[in-house]
């Protein structure tokens, strides 16, 4: 009939409005990121990651928009929503961490462990958290005729809060900034060394602060469902000074409950 369209023109349709989006989408945000190589390191590194956070979710969008094709009898509708209204989340994974386990030694050494953070949503962009981390790892020590590589072994306990940037339909961008206090345990196989050669360089057992200030990005698997990434800046005071290390965690996050 004049004047209606077939529902395979309006797909079609559809279809051609995404790709002319993402086309726009795209060259705007690398005309920002062109712009965003100015100025100074620590502007431009700022810049170029909130750029690449932005760039990454509206293609997600635009990607969303094109996938909305049809379910059925030729009839256009959108994918099963991802919406983050959640009151609890709860993730839990792999982390990595660089540490030093001595005030003088001269080499970092890497531990290694698991990770499980809750978090409650007051609101849809901030949430408060509790992380608990335990992690455990061999280090270099001062020269000696008994160890090279003795076992170290921390339990951290942090609480904090999360604040929820930019999101869409396939992933999530959170910030977060966590302190608490962490338990190292540093002379569990140095008992057999005797006491004129114990002082390998290694920390005595001690409890510390320490802090862990990062972002996020999940990738959302289903509504409930996704797969987490997570890097770290960590800063303690196990010494007589504050050091700053690296970490990064991998896993789950499950989301459940309504606000």
């Amino acid at each position: 009939m004049p004047g209606w369209a077939r529902p395979d023109e309006l797909k079609r349709g559809a279809e051609r409005n995404a790709e002319e989006d993402a086309g726009k989408k795209t060259l705007r945000m690398m005309f920002e990121m062109k712009k965003a190589l100015t100025g100074s390191t620590g502007a431009r590194v700022v810049k170029m990651a909130t750029l690449a956070a932005g760039f990454l979710l509206a293609v997600g969008v635009v990607q969303a928009r094109a996938q909305a094709v049809a379910t059925g009898n030729g009839k256009l509708g959108p994918a099963a929503p991802v919406t983050y209204a959640n009151k609890w989340e709860l993730y839990g994974g792999i982390n990595l961490m660089t540490f030093q386990a001595g005030q003088n030694l001269p080499k970092r050494m890497n531990l290694g462990g698991g990770e499980i953070l809750g978090t409650y949503w007051i609101t849809d962009k901030i949430g408060i958290a509790a992380d608990y981390r335990g992690e455990a790892g061999t280090t270099p020590v001062v020269a000696n005729p008994y160890t090279t590589r003795p076992l170290v072994y921390m339990n951290m306990g942090m609480a904090g809060a999360q604040y929820r940037g930019p999101k869409n339909q396939h992933a999530a961008l959170n910030y977060h900034a966590y302190g608490g206090v962490a338990h190292g345990v540093f002379d569990s196989s140095t008992g057999n060394i005797p006491a004129q050669f114990n002082n390998v360089g290694l920390y005595s057992n001690r409890t510390k602060p320490i802090f862990a200030l990062g972002a996020s990005i999940d990738f959302n698997r289903s509504k409930r469902l996704a797969v987490r990434l997570s890097p770290d800046l960590i800063i303690e005071h196990f010494g007589t000074e504050t050091r700053e290390f690296f970490a990064i965690s991998g896993g789950v996050v499950y989301r459940f409950g309504k606000k």
